[in-house]
């Protein structure tokens, strides 16, 4: 059935000005002319004339007041524009991109989450994750975000912390390197190098000390700045590296990197998702972190 719908923008002409009770401020909101305002206003009562039989507005000599029959009209006009703008507002909201801010470690960050995160955006394709990484803790870290990677469990004022994966440290190399020096037992180390990461050196001490050998001298040790960096070192050939378990499986399924030990491992701090309790129910925030279980 066809409708019988009276010019739109005399609609909202007629809408401003009976919230105003002034075409003057109508004319202002809609950036039109007083003028204008006036005409779409007579046009529809002239639209409206033949049913309405009275006018909308009583004109005065600078202002203008709404008759009984305008009052009505009012109340079901300005509520049809309201239902109007709200659905068109979720509809763009719907093809809105959303970006999720996340700060994670480094190390994490590079061998755990981007590998994964195809997964995630296939999955939530109006979610754009922007990653930045640092290692300090969040009391310390300056800018804003959704969702922080951190071990724990800690205790954050305003936080939520979300356990999500499980780790422990133990050698790693590859396996090139392990055909040229085999490592049978942890006193063999003695004829490797050992990479060190300058943010936490006593890894290698503590893995020692668990192995039986805390007093072993390896052929030589590398010092890196960073903990993937030791990581990159040992897929490259260059020594043993204490590898974090979790965050070189990849690279193990894959052949690249191999465990020469069983064990000891060292037990490590398990990963949390950190969210400011004020994001806690954000659709995309509890998206991301919803995912970070499964993706384990």
């Amino acid at each position: 059935m066809r409708r019988r719908l009276p010019p739109l923008n005399a609609l909202k002409a007629f809408e401003a000005a009976g919230r105003h009770q002034s075409f003057t401020l109508a004319a202002a909101e809609l950036r039109v002319t007083h003028g204008a305002v006036s005409r779409h206003v007579q046009a529809l009562e002239a639209w409206l004339g033949a049913w309405l039989g009275a006018p909308l507005f009583e004109r005065h000599n600078r202002r203008v007041v709404l008759t009984e029959v305008g009052r009505a009209y009012l109340a079901e006009i300005g509520a049809a524009l309201d239902r109007v703008a709200l659905a068109s507002a979720r509809q763009i909201e719907r093809g809105r991109t959303r970006v999720l801010h996340v700060n994670a470690l480094a190390t994490f960050t590079l061998r755990w989450l981007i590998p994964r995160l195809s997964a995630f955006q296939r999955a939530n394709p109006a979610i754009e994750v922007r990653l930045t990484t640092s290692n300090v803790p969040l009391a310390h870290l300056a800018e804003p975000f959704d969702v922080a990677i951190r071990g724990g469990p800690d205790a954050y004022p305003d936080h939520a912390a979300v356990a999500f994966l499980p780790e422990r440290r133990i050698p790693v190399c590859s396996p090139a390197l392990l055909r040229r020096l085999p490592l049978r037992v942890p006193a063999d180390l003695a004829r490797h190098t050992l990479l060190h990461a300058a943010t936490l050196p006593e890894v290698w001490p503590h893995w020692l000390q668990a192995a039986g050998v805390p007093n072993l001298r390896p052929q030589r040790s590398v010092t890196l700045e960073h903990f993937y960096l030791t990581l990159q070192a040992a897929l490259d050939g260059l020594g043993v590296a204490m590898g974090p378990e979790r965050l070189v499986a990849d690279d193990v399924a894959a052949g690249r990197l191999t465990l020469p030990f069983s064990g000891p491992a060292l037990p490590a701090r398990r990963y949390h998702a950190y969210v400011p309790e004020a994001r806690a129910e954000d659709p995309a925030v509890r998206a991301f972190c919803d995912w970070l279980p499964t993706a384990a």
